[in-house]
């Protein structure tokens, strides 16, 4: 007797279960936003970004990884398009906005951020890297 009752409460339980999680589970149009992200993977290296420019469009959440493969280096972007006044609004939105993200050797660091403006941003290195550093320079296109 106690067989069949633990083989049937295990059979209610495993036949409850999937419903239980469908149930709490976001709804589709939920999911769908969390999953609308674009990753973009970019090395930073003796004076260059393996990736410019970077075309995102307006609207799509962006997650830039970017990995140091010589030594450290850092990353810096204006919130505002090129050419932009300064009392004009944010264009790129960020998660953890800061002056100069660090990128150490061998660590990959990821910055977030939704772009909001059409425009040209141009990022560059902000951790002095030897004799090119002025030149370490890469570009985000947002497009409409």
């Amino acid at each position: 007797m106690k067989k069949i009752t633990k083989h049937f409460l295990f059979s209610i339980i495993s036949a409850a279960l999937p419903a239980f999680c469908i149930f709490l589970s976001p709804p589709e149009s939920i999911r769908a936003k969390s999953e609308d992200v674009q990753v973009v993977e970019i090395t930073a290296k003796k004076y260059e970004y393996s990736t410019s420019p970077v075309h995102v469009k307006v609207g799509t959440k962006v997650q830039l990884k970017i990995t140091a493969t010589d030594h450290d280096h850092g990353f810096k972007i204006g919130t505002a398009p090129d050419g932009a006044s300064s009392g004009d609004k944010s264009g790129l939105i960020f998660t953890s906005e800061q002056e100069c993200w660090e990128l150490k050797k061998g660590e990959t660091t990821t910055i977030e951020f939704l772009p909001k403006t059409p425009g040209t941003y141009t990022f560059k290195c902000c951790h002095t890297c030897g004799l090119g550093h002025k030149g370490m320079k890469g570009q985000i296109i947002v497009e409409p």
